[in-house]
């Protein structure tokens, strides 16, 4: 479902959606995510954060 190009280029507020569903669905932080997928954490966070977004105890993006 998520491979780093995505990430890169997927509109910033469906990116955010569905990381946040399959933290809350699938795993249990966001590096675990990270890992499964094999996904650049420090970019994601970087993305994200760009946004405006900030990860709140490794479970959820949240605007800041």
């Amino acid at each position: 479902m998520l491979d780093q190009q995505r990430v890169n280029t997927m509109d910033i507020h469906m990116l955010v959606s569905i990381v946040n569903m399959q933290i809350r669905n699938d795993f249990s932080t966001l590096t675990e995510l990270c890992q499964f997928y094999e996904l650049d954490q420090q970019q994601l966070l970087q993305r994200m954060a760009a946004a405006g977004y900030q990860l709140q105890n490794q479970q959820q993006f949240t605007a800041a």
